[in-house]
């Protein structure tokens, strides 16, 4: 982007009710098998479906000002199943259990031979928003060390040996992604701050393996989880300065639902920060236009402008569709008031 100040999302959009039940969707945990029962449409129309409301969240992120867009993750039942179920290895008919970040127990694909990515998973993902916006576009992954923690491993006995092999697939879609017409690729790895210890031991090692010889924009989101599922957060990262060492040109944080002291930015100097100014917790409220351009001059205390990114916290898939899009037009208003003073 050229304009000082770009606005982005971090992935998902909320899906229309008319496709999911929202009810359903929203009293469990994010799923990580297939959770086909949340689809509302019939398997021989869910793609058209998906398709058009796609549309839809496209164009919102348009009306509301949103520079560089993604396809709302509509496609999904989560942030990480679609890819994670799609690789062999995983045997998805009888899952394994893994805690979540909350602590409780929550099924999960279990592995039980070698990961191989056998075809493009997101391919016609990225080609069908590249063909329905002229704006940037941004596709999202599940990262490998969030995988590697979303799985049960009956294979390797090893979760780094995982962790590789995940970033290994990772890698070849990044490429495919990037061929499909993507402008920015962003891996999500919230769990390196649920998993502080194991990340330190290999997670920039996978990470780096998953962004090995991409010569395309990348990005890594982290963060605490959905505000509307994890409610207890801390008040700083455990794991964020170590992202100085990853490949990633861009780190996407969360901010502005527990106050983030922003100070940490400057121990990531080298690169572009896309940063929370949106409290996605309260998910009936629209922050005024003021509240949004004091969280935007704060995150400038700390990193300049030409390397700062503004999005929401974390992905708005809980949200109502009024409350996002409000959201997200408030945040370019007052990135508009920002820019006209710098």
């Amino acid at each position: 982007m050229q304009r000082l100040l770009p606005t982005t999302v971090v992935g998902s959009y909320p899906q229309p009710d008319w496709l999911v039940d929202r009810q359903m969707l929203g009293t469990r945990l994010p799923p990580r098998v297939r959770a086909r029962e949340i689809w509302r449409i019939p398997p021989e129309f869910l793609e058209q479906a998906q398709d058009d409301a796609t549309v839809v969240a496209i164009r919102d992120m348009e009306r509301a000002g949103i520079d560089i867009v993604t396809d709302g993750e509509i496609r999904r039942e989560s942030y990480s199943n679609r890819f994670a179920t799609a690789l062999e290895g995983m045997d998805l008919d009888n899952p394994g259990t893994a805690l979540d970040r909350t602590g409780h127990a929550n099924p999960v694909p279990r592995v039980v031979g070698p990961i191989r990515r056998t075809r493009p998973v997101e391919q016609r993902d990225i080609e069908f928003l590249r063909a329905s916006t002229d704006r940037p576009i941004k596709a999202t992954l599940p990262g490998p060390f969030t995988m590697s923690q979303q799985a049960q491993d009956d294979h390797y006995s090893d979760e780094e040996a995982l962790a590789m092999a995940l970033a290994e697939a990772v890698n070849e879609e990044v490429r495919d992604l990037f061929a499909a017409g993507a402008d920015i690729v962003q891996l999500d790895e919230p769990y390196l701050q649920a998993r502080a210890e194991k990340a330190a031991r290999f997670a920039i090692k996978a990470i780096n393996r998953a962004l090995e010889g991409i010569d395309g924009t990348t990005a890594l989101h982290t963060c605490f989880g959905y505000a509307h599922i994890v409610h207890n957060r801390p008040g700083g990262y455990p794991f964020l300065e170590e992202l100085a060492d990853a490949k990633a040109q861009q780190i996407s944080i969360e901010s502005a639902q527990q106050n983030v002291d922003l100070g940490v930015l400057k121990s990531l100097g080298g690169k572009t920060m896309i940063v929370g100014v949106l409290d996605l917790a309260d998910n009936s409220r629209v922050e005024d236009v003021d509240t949004v351009v004091n969280r935007i001059k704060n995150a400038l205390r700390f990193v300049d402008a030409e390397r700062l990114v503004l999005a929401p916290d974390c992905g708005m898939k809980y949200l109502p569709r009024d409350t996002a899009f409000g959201k997200l037009a408030a945040m370019t208003q007052a990135a508009e008031k920002v820019r006209a003073e710098l």
